[in-house]
């Protein structure tokens, strides 16, 4: 058990003074410090320098880790351009980016205050970096293949790499899977995957709608996508639209990356599923893809979170920089409630999404939470400050236990 006593506690409601939190694995209580070394005689007593703020740790629900090599091998500004890219460059990026590489992208998240992630995983190279790594980890494994004569060979991969992150056992980690796209999965294997899905209750994702090459093939087998279909795999329509895609999803709480291309109809299908929208605004643009219209999800009370996606289409793992990226691009919000959603979005909601007890910093939830230093008093436009400013993180606890940081 320990005590630990900031100046200030980022809770849900309200910013707090003179109080302390006793934790363990888990937030025991929060009360005046007096009171916790009453209730609490033998804990450790952490106290913290001037100016000091506990807020919760950030949770990073769509990173890419196994293409952390990627510094300028591909090309951005135009999602095709991006994509044959990527295929060109595929197997360098792939033995380009060794357990190290993605041992240093994980440490680079928990140093930007990252206590828990969704790793999407095509391959699983990355399982042995995720399996050791100190964050909480959902391993998403990634299904792929439109093909309907290698979809045999391709469920047998995706099993096999399934069954083998369910074998990690260690606090905080599981395994979850990820449905890569409508445009990229043939229907027979998304079917036999939620099969597998929904009976053991595994956390599951998906890119959807993220560029207008994705619209136009899923609408009417047209656009950008045509001639990359027709060339690369000798397919001249999509193996499904998008409405049947949604459709596979009824019922199941799912993740959905991107969708800067979703149309009305589509939103209420989100709607009444209680599908969680993940934002990756520096991905969107770096790509050539639009604005995600955040103003229409918090109409309809759709939730949306923001993640990094990865380092393919992204020049660093840091929601900080996320967040104040978004908070430029969506120009029109109003700024301390945008900047209080954001906050939310990768804290308390991105929590929720992922079924993590986290998020907040209340009584009961895990210990998750970082000490930031802030340089004078916070004033009620904190949540502005604390995006634009990027305070240094001196501590970070994830599950009770410090992982960076100095007592």
């Amino acid at each position: 058990m320990k005590i630990i006593l900031p100046n200030y506690i980022l809770t849900p409601d309200a910013v707090l003074t003179n109080k302390a939190i006793a934790f363990d694995k888990t937030i025991k209580k929060i009360a005046e410090i007096e009171i916790l070394k009453k209730e609490f005689p033998d804990a450790e007593l952490i106290e913290l320098e001037k100016n000091s703020l506990i807020m919760p740790g950030l949770i990073n629900a769509h990173v890419h880790i196994e293409f952390s090599a990627n510094k300028n091998q591909l090309s951005y500004g135009d999602f095709l351009n991006w994509l044959y890219s990527v295929i060109e460059n595929r197997e360098d990026l792939i033995s380009g980016c060794d357990l190290s590489c993605m041992d240093k992208a994980i440490d680079a998240m928990l140093n930007n205050g990252i206590t828990s992630f969704g790793a999407i995983s095509s391959h699983a190279m990355d399982l042995e970096a995720c399996a050791n790594a100190k964050q909480n980890v959902i391993f998403f494994n990634e299904l792929i293949g439109s093909q309907a004569a290698m979809a045999d060979a391709l469920f047998t991969d995706f099993i096999s790499r399934l069954d083998a992150s369910k074998s990690i056992k260690r606090e905080g980690f599981q395994a979850g899977v990820a449905i890569h796209s409508p445009y990229s999965v043939h229907p027979v294997l998304i079917k036999k995957a939620l099969e597998i899905v929904k009976n053991e209750k595994l956390k599951l994702t998906a890119h959807f709608m993220e560029s207008q090459a994705e619209r136009d093939w899923l609408d009417s087998s047209t656009g950008d996508f045509k001639n990359f279909f027709q060339t690369l795999l000798k397919q001249e329509h999509s193996v499904s639209d998008a409405k049947e895609f949604l459709s596979y999803f009824d019922g199941y709480e799912t993740l959905l990356t991107h969708a800067v291309e979703t149309n009305e109809a589509e939103l209420q299908t989100m709607q009444k599923n209680n599908h969680t929208i993940i934002h990756c605004p520096i991905s969107n643009r770096l790509l050539g893809n639009k604005t995600l219209n955040i103003k229409a999800l918090n109409e309809k009370n759709i939730r949306w979170i923001v993640a990094t996606d990865g380092l393919s289409s992204n020049y660093k793992l840091d929601l900080f920089e996320e967040m104040k990226i978004s908070l430029f691009m969506h120009s029109s919000a109003p700024l301390l409630n945008f900047a209080k959603q954001l906050l939310e979005s990768v804290t308390l909601n991105a929590a929720n999404a992922l079924g993590l007890n986290t998020g907040a910093i209340v009584e009961g939830k895990n210990a998750d939470m970082l000490v930031i230093d802030l340089t004078n008093e916070p004033n009620e436009e904190l949540a502005i400050h604390l995006i634009l400013h990027r305070y240094n993180i001196s501590k970070v606890f994830i599950n009770g236990k410090l992982e960076k940081g100095t007592i």
